[in-house]
């Protein structure tokens, strides 16, 4: 797991070491105390174990019960936790904000319950002093200790930084912004927002420090010196990256054309003319996917003589055709399916910018326009949807 540095400035401004290298603008950085998990599009969890002694604390709370000692680390720091785990009633989390050994004079932290079937788990929020002027909040969560399934965090406590930095800085006199979790490392990704829509693609909107990137025509590298973020021109150009599609409702569907496994040549979405159809990328080793077949297939029995179809794309990895043919079998799907045998990197997904299945979007075959998005196409209330759906689009023929 990548380790975290800590320290973060103010303010950065370009410099460069070599006399070779051309500046291409400044860069600034602004401290921010909480909001850039969100910002960032995810987090990457870091291990906190609680198998230290009572003694890393000068004080805890007279009534704990049955605590547990850890500590919250980033770079060279490090600060105190204690999560007090009694046998009745609610878990207590207690963070040393201030660094003083003290967990009877720091802010209260949230730490709350959630029933997941037969285990509970905690999430919740806490603050650290970062510097004598900086306070950042964490994220926290804990997995519930009795869960054989997780039995390697039975005493652990998974934390993430919620604070972290924004730097501004210019690409061919374009104002853009990226975030940093945490402080600023080697291995940081740099997420910049092209399009504006708030939303980060991790294929189309990424970089890290050290790899050439070429979002507006130019090749870029951001380096980082001495703990500050550099811009600058790369010394080889590579190829400039398109924006992300955008596939919100409305807009209109990527076209494109491909083998069904049935041997069909299917031209999207020209080849739905008449109906409205739903695109679902899936996998069968889904489990969010596999719970939304039983309403698949209620939606498409109600409505698929009525003009209602879905066409599958397959995640499934290489050389299991066989398997992806079984269990349509075995779930008696009868809708077509596309499969390349590539994962991640089936190319329908590549150019839907799929980072997470079920993905899911309901298109206008005569139209090519969006009608929905996923949230809109899954749970129980998926076939009421598509009869709505139908409606409208036979009103308005």
């Amino acid at each position: 797991m990548p380790t975290k540095t800590s320290g973060v400035t103010l303010a950065i401004f370009l410099s460069l070491a070599t006399a070779e290298l051309t500046p291409a603008g400044e860069v600034q950085e602004s401290f921010l105390s909480e909001g850039v998990t969100q910002r960032m599009g995810g987090y990457r969890p870091i291990r906190g174990p609680m198998d230290q002694e009572a003694s890393i604390v000068t004080k805890a709370p007279d009534d704990l019960k049955a605590p547990k000692f850890g500590w919250i680390e980033f770079g060279e720091q490090k600060w105190a936790f204690a999560i007090d785990e009694p046998e009745e009633g609610d878990a207590r989390l207690f963070v040393d904000t201030n660094n003083d050994g003290d967990l009877t004079n720091d802010p209260v932290t949230e730490w709350k319950a959630r029933a997941q079937g037969e285990f509970t788990t905690y999430s919740g929020r806490a603050q650290i002093q970062l510097t004598e002027e900086k306070t950042g909040w964490l994220g926290m969560y804990r997995f519930d200790p009795t869960d054989e399934r997780r039995v390697q965090l039975k005493d652990t406590l998974l934390y993430y930084p919620d604070f972290g930095s924004e730097f501004s800085f210019e690409l061919d006199g374009k104002v853009m912004t990226t975030f940093v979790d945490g402080s600023i490392r080697e291995d940081s990704r740099l997420p910049i927002d092209r399009d504006g829509n708030k939303r980060v693609s991790r294929r189309f909107e990424m970089t890290r420090i050290g790899q050439p990137f070429n979002f507006t025509g130019t090749t870029y590298v951001f380096e980082l010196k001495d703990g500050k973020l550099l811009l600058d021109s790369a010394a080889e150009p590579v190829e400039q990256l398109p924006l992300p599609p955008d596939l919100t409702i409305g807009k209109q569907a990527l076209t494109f054309t491909a083998k069904t496994m049935d041997g069909n040549t299917v031209e999207f979405p020209g080849s739905f003319k008449g109906k409205i159809v739903m695109l679902d990328f899936w996998a069968t080793w889904c489990g969010p996917c596999i719970g939304e077949i039983p309403h698949m297939k209620e939606a498409y029995t109600a409505w698929h003589d009525k003009g209602f179809e879905i066409l599958g794309v397959s995640f499934d990895q290489e050389e299991m055709e066989e398997k992806v043919t079984e269990f349509l079998k075995e779930k008696e799907i009868s809708w077509s399916q596309i499969y390349e045998g590539k994962g991640w990197e089936t190319s329908l997904g590549i150019a839907h910018d799929v980072s997470g299945i079920p993905f899911v979007l309901l298109i206008d075959g005569d139209t090519g326009e969006i009608l929905a998005e996923a949230r809109a196409l899954r749970g129980p209330g998926l076939s009421e949807f598509i009869g709505k759906a139908l409606d409208k689009k036979n009103a308005e023929e």
